[in-house]
């Protein structure tokens, strides 16, 4: 016959679990181990969000000309409102770079894009890594570097949080605040706020 854990008899735990102490400690105990369910969250490694934002058509090759082009002669006038001098006719890829490896298994391709009404955006395409509780997507001043001496970089220097990371798969767009000037960063990063560490990042070349 199995007695009781640890040697103790049941009068002995009926009479612990009479003391007011003893269900103190238990209540304390089962707190902690729901706040570190919370905090790790170690379900999202086994779920998978996938994200289908269309991305920009971007022409294959060649210089695009200036929507501050003048108009041939007889054209007549555009009834919309006129883009930003230096924005282009079409989407314009400006850098691009290819995910790493950090704590996380990582591949796909980020992209900065200049869009015809003069905005940015980053997108993101063939994203695969592991879901985690708070991931954000960065913009980092910081060069990207292998193996663990790269995984907690990105918030050293200067960074702009895109927001939070719509999916840990597929395709994403992520819009850049007027005041966010994609020639300050030089790499993105799928990037864990709350334990401050890069999931996979990508090296934003000038294109």
């Amino acid at each position: 016959m199995i007695g009781p854990p640890g040697g103790l008899t049941e009068p002995v735990i009926r009479r612990l679990l009479r003391k007011p102490a003893s269900w103190i400690v238990i209540a304390v105990l089962g707190i902690g181990g729901a706040g570190a369910l919370y905090w790790f969250a170690p379900w999202r490694l086994f779920t998978d969000t996938v994200v289908t934002d269309a991305l920009s058509v971007v022409p294959s090759a060649g210089p695009q000309p200036s929507a501050a082009a003048q108009p041939s002669a007889g054209s007549p006038p555009s009834s919309q409102a006129a883009a930003p001098r230096d924005a282009p006719v079409a989407a314009v890829v400006i850098a691009e770079g290819t995910f790493i490896t950090h704590e996380h298994d990582t591949t796909g391709k980020a992209r900065l894009v200049l869009n015809p009404d003069g905005s940015h955006q980053l997108e993101i395409a063939g994203l695969d890594t592991s879901d985690g509780p708070d991931l954000r997507v960065w913009l980092s001043d910081q060069r990207v570097r292998t193996g663990t001496a790269g995984w907690r970089v990105f918030d050293d220097g200067r960074y702009a949080e895109l927001g939070k990371l719509k999916g840990n798969q597929g395709d994403q767009v992520y819009r850049l605040d007027a005041g966010v000037d994609p020639a300050d960063f030089r790499s993105v990063s799928i990037w864990c706020k709350r334990f401050a560490v890069s999931f996979g990042a990508a090296e934003l070349t000038t294109v």
